[in-house]
C-alpha cells in the first residue's frame, strides 16, 4: 500500500478504511465475526488509516474497531471523534464540545477502543455555543498528555479551521468529498493548501451508489439505513442519476477499472493531500477499492471525466436536511 502525508507530520496508507458502516447507518449491522474480519484483512492489506465515532451506533462501533484492531494496534491509525451530546437511552439529542464534555468523551473513547491513545481525534460537528478557541485548546491539553496525538475538523468552515489551527494545528479535516458532492474543491481546498492541512474524503462513493452495486428499483427504506431520508435516493433522483453509473462502467470498461475504482483514483488524483475512506462490509469490497490506489488516471482522462460530468445534471440533495444543517459554512 502506498501512503500519503496528513498534515506535517502523520504518515497514512493512501485509502482509508470508513467504519461506521459495519455497524451502524447504512442498514442492518453486519455480523460481528465478519466485520471484525473485514478491519483485520484490511490492516494485513497495508491499511493503517481505520476511521470510527463515539455517535456510529452510539459507542459499538468504537467497541468494534477497538477489538479488531487490538492484536495490531501498533501498526495501525485509529481517527475518532467527539462533538454530539447524546442520552442515556442512547440518543444524539444535540452538540456538546465543552471542554470537560471532550475530556470524558475521550476518556470514554480509549476504553471502547482498547487503546492509551488515539491517533487523530475530529470535532465531528462544530459546536457554535463553543469558541472553537476553547474546543481546540481542550484537544491541545490532550495531545500535551499523549492522550491524543494529532487534531482534526469534521464538516467545519474555513473560518473554523483558521481559529482552531492557531491554537492547535490541524492536521485534517473531514469532509463529504466525492465525483458527485465536489463543494470542498470551492470551500476547503485553498485553506488546505495554505496551512498544509490534510482533507480526508468521507462518502466518497457516493454511499454506495458510485461503486455501480445499488441497481434501478433498489430501494432503502430500512429504518437503519441513513440514506431512505437522503433526497439523492429517491427512486426519482436514482433513476435520473443512472446517467452517472453508467459513464463511470463505460469509462472504467476501457480503462479496465470498476466504477469504485475509478471513483477513488479520480480523488487520488486531485490532490496529493487527499485520502479516502471508503467503506466495505465485505472483504471483496477491500480488494475493489484499494485496487484504486494504483490506478494511475491521465490528464486525458481527468479532463474526460470532467466533461462528462459537466453534462449530467445529479439530482437531490446529497445528504437530508437534518444532517446538513449541522455542516458548518
Amino acid at each position: 500500500m502506498k501512503t500519503r502525508q496528513l498534515g506535517t507530520d502523520l504518515q497514512v496508507s493512501t485509502i482509508g478504511l470508513g467504519c461506521m458502516g459495519l455497524s451502524f447507518g447504512l442498514g442492518p449491522a453486519t455480523d460481528r465475526s465478519e466485520a471484525i474480519g473485514v478491519i483485520r484483512s484490511a490492516a494485513d492489506r497495508g491499511v493503517t488509516l481505520f476511521d470510527t465515532a463515539e455517535g456510529y451506533g452510539p459507542f459499538v462501533n468504537e467497541e468494534l474497531v477497538g477489538e479488531a484492531l487490538e492484536p495490531v494496534r501498533d501498526e495501525v491509525l485509529i481517527c475518532t471523534k467527539f462533538g454530539f451530546k447524546i442520552d442515556e437511552n442512547g440518543e444524539t439529542v444535540g452538540l456538546d464540545s465543552r471542554p470537560q464534555h471532550i475530556r470524558d468523551v475521550v476518556e470514554a473513547s480509549l476504553r471502547r477502543l482498547r487503546t492509551d491513545h488515539i491517533d487523530l481525534l475530529y470535532q465531528h460537528r462544530v459546536d457554535p455555543a463553543v469558541p472553537m478557541e476553547d474546543v481546540a485548546g481542550a484537544v491541545k491539553d490532550l495531545i500535551a498528555e499523549g492522550k491524543v496525538t494529532h487534531f482534526g475538523l469534521s464538516e467545519a468552515s474555513a473560518r473554523n479551521i483558521r481559529r482552531a489551527h492557531a491554537v492547535q494545528p490541524v492536521t485534517a479535516i473531514q469532509d463529504h468529498y466525492s465525483l458527485w458532492m465536489r463543494e470542498p474543491e470551492n470551500t476547503k481546498f485553498a485553506v488546505c493548501e495554505e496551512l498544509g492541512i490534510g482533507l480526508v474524503a468521507w462518502g466518497p462513493l457516493g454511499q454506495g451508489f458510485l461503486t455501480g452495486a445499488i441497481t434501478r428499483g433498489m430501494t432503502f427504506d430500512d429504518p437503519n439505513d441513513l440514506r431512505r431520508d437522503f433526497p439523492r435516493f429517491t427512486p426519482e433522483a436514482l433513476e435520473a442519476n443512472f446517467a452517472v453509473v453508467d459513464f463511470l462502467k463505460e469509462f472504467g470498461a476501457r480503462k479496465g477499472a470498476t466504477p469504485a475504482q475509478l471513483a477513488l483514483a479520480w480523488l487520488l488524483a486531485q490532490k496529493p493531500w487527499i485520502v479516502p475512506i471508503p467503506g466495505g462490509t465485505k472483504v471483496e469490497h477491500l480488494d475493489d477499492n484499494l485496487a484504486a490506489a494504483d490506478i494511475e488516471l491521465t490528464g486525458a482522462d481527468l479532463a474526460e471525466i470532467d466533461r462528462a460530468f459537466a453534462t449530467i445534471d445529479i439530482t437531490g440533495a446529497p445528504l437530508s436536511e437534518g444532517l446538513d444543517a449541522a455542516v458548518d459554512r
